[in-house]
């Protein structure tokens, strides 16, 4: 009795929605119930599930299961129905949004931590393109952009990568960004440096160096790089599977949305859209002024010139050399 008491208790709202649709269906075959009370019999039903999709997260199912579940009750509940309702008017486009919001919310996931690395680390496997938007790119010099360009290349393939970042000649934007960072999280972050004016616009010329020097040492990479007045608090990274979406705070939860349902083509869109709208810089340039294994300063400075991102007027040659190292050895800040 103890097993079945438990079991009745798991499983109430499945058996509950089970009853309330026989009981509908056999009603809407003899015209007992018009078109309004069948939509409120659906509308029960969804709501029977949805409970049951909270309780097995609190449980401690996943995200996945628990939504794979709720779709698979879906399906056994108003199948029985369909036969019966698809001539009322409006039950059978009900029915249909419903199915099409499920399947839509499979493909979408709150993750964190571990999860987020294992990810970002799945979607650069075998990725054909790659769409960053964010600050300044530091995690995508340190990790992204050389793992998807030593998978391309132990793949043979081709690889387009589209870049937007801050615009490091921009000095408000640059003190905005900095000023966020500090504000969300005091202190060093895992690169042991504090988010400082000097360290932002330091970071964001060196994705732009970054860049270039790859695509000089990849001919199958093509990259395109954006500089934006306005910062953005998120970071999008968009590969051919999926869309990761996350925060500069490592413990804050991020969203996975895989490839094939509205939201990542949505999303997509937005990104290029933003693209588009953001200065771009002239990399196909980039060959007129070629950089060494160990760029010297005269080169990355020639370079930023001929890439229309000048360096400031009489910056220093140790801060020219601090862009370089974060360019070419760039520490991931959350290892």
């Amino acid at each position: 009795m103890g097993r079945l008491g438990g079991w009745l208790g798991r499983y109430a709202e499945s058996l509950i929605s089970l009853a309330v649709a026989f009981v509908v269906a056999i009603l809407s075959l003899v015209d007992v119930l018009d078109v309004d009370a069948v939509n409120s019999s659906i509308l029960l039903v969804l709501a029977l599930l949805a409970a049951a999709v909270l309780r097995d997260r609190a449980h401690g199912e996943t995200v996945e299961r628990a939504l794979s579940a709720s779709r698979q009750h879906l399906d056994e509940v108003l199948t029985p129905l369909t036969p019966q309702v698809a001539r009322l008017n409006g039950v059978g486009h009900t029915l249909e949004l419903a199915r099409v919001a499920l399947d839509e919310t499979l493909k979408i996931r709150v993750i964190s931590g571990t999860e987020v690395t294992d990810a970002l680390a799945e979607a650069r496997a075998d990725t054909r393109e790659w769409m960053f938007k964010g600050g300044t790119g530091t995690y995508m010099r340190a990790v992204t952009l050389p793992s998807c360009v030593e998978a391309a290349r132990r793949g043979r393939r081709e690889l387009k990568m589209s870049v937007e970042i801050i615009d490091p000649t921009d000095r408000l934007v640059c003190e905005r960004y900095a000023r966020f960072r500090r504000d969300m999280s005091p202190g060093p972050d895992g690169t042991g440096q504090e988010w400082t004016f000097r360290r932002t616009r330091n970071e964001a010329y060196a994705m732009i160096l970054a860049a270039a020097w790859y695509e000089q040492r990849f001919n199958l990479l093509d990259i395109d790089v954006r500089l934006s007045p306005v910062m953005t608090t998120f970071r999008w990274d968009l590969s051919s599977h999926c869309l990761i979406i996350t925060q500069d705070d490592p413990g804050a939860a991020s969203t996975l949305i895989r490839r094939g349902g509205r939201q990542y083509d949505s999303w997509r869109i937005e990104l290029r859209k933003s693209l588009d709208q953001a200065r771009r810089v002239p990399m196909e340039l980039a060959d007129q002024a070629p950089l060494s294994e160990e760029p010297r300063i005269g080169e990355a400075r020639a370079l930023l010139d001929c890439l229309a991102v000048p360096l400031p007027a009489g910056l220093p040659d140790v801060e020219v050399e601090d862009i370089i190292d974060r360019a070419i050895r760039a520490r991931n800040p959350y290892a």
